[in-house]
């Protein structure tokens, strides 16, 4: 990785981590990525130093962004190189995924400059042609440039097990997105709450029946019943 922005202060001690099932790297660089951030949504790119993930460099890249959607290994560590066979850097992030699942690799991309948000991809490769298949996992944590844009990633990938023939190009099994700053307080819209109508002083209504004929009178309307009461003069 680039050193020319080395200080005593981006070295994090990061004795603290904790392996777990062969994915220690990725623990390494999201907890020095989270030391670094204090509070803030995240740091810098100017704030990493190599030395603070010495242990974790051969998984570790940064992405800028290019283009929507599009994001290329400015640095990549020797395990890229090994699961592509070849040199990484340049190379878009889609280019680890299969074909039809880079739209989606896409969006996720965007997902993490624009939110902002940090990202963990589950992802397996499986065995064909006599090749073994492979588990591996992926963090992508968004940076700011030095204009505070949000135009970087610091990423760590890591694949266990014998790689076999290269390159090797991953399905994802599983995405977790996790929104920082402002966009993880935002809450979805409320669904409409059904208000049952409530029936108050208003009268019930009466039902319609129809008249027949004998009810009616010959412009159609309803004959007028005699009234109750008679008044019966005498004289």
């Amino acid at each position: 990785m680039d050193n020319s922005t080395k200080t005593e202060k981006n070295v994090v001690t990061m004795s603290d981590y904790h392996s777990h099932s062969g994915y220690a790297a990725l623990s390494l660089v999201e907890a020095y990525w989270d030391a670094l951030s204090a509070g803030r949504e995240m740091p810098k790119r100017a704030e990493i130093d190599p030395r603070g993930i010495e242990s974790a460099l051969e998984y570790a890249f940064i992405l800028e962004r290019v283009a929507p959607g599009v994001a290329r290994m400015r640095i990549a560590g020797s395990h890229l190189h090994d699961i592509m066979g070849m040199e990484a850097r340049g190379m878009p992030l889609t280019a680890f995924f299969q074909q039809d699942v880079r739209i989606r690799i896409a969006g996720l991309l965007e997902e993490v400059f624009q939110t902002p948000a940090t990202a963990e991809i589950k992802m397996i490769c499986e065995a064909e042609h006599g090749e073994p298949s492979l588990d591996a996992r992926m963090i992508l944590l968004p940076l700011k440039s030095d204009l505070g844009d949000v135009s970087r990633i610091l990423g760590c990938l890591v694949c266990r097990g014998p790689l076999g023939n290269v390159p090797r190009r991953f399905d994802v099994a599983d995405i977790k997105v996790r929104k920082l700053g402002k966009a993880a307080s935002l809450q979805p819209e409320p669904k409409p709450l059904h208000i049952p109508q409530i029936q108050g002083f208003a009268e019930s209504q009466t039902d319609f029946v129809s008249l027949t004929p004998q009810q009616c009178d010959e412009d159609g309307s309803a004959k007028k019943r005699p009234p109750y009461l008679r008044l019966i003069k005498s004289e």
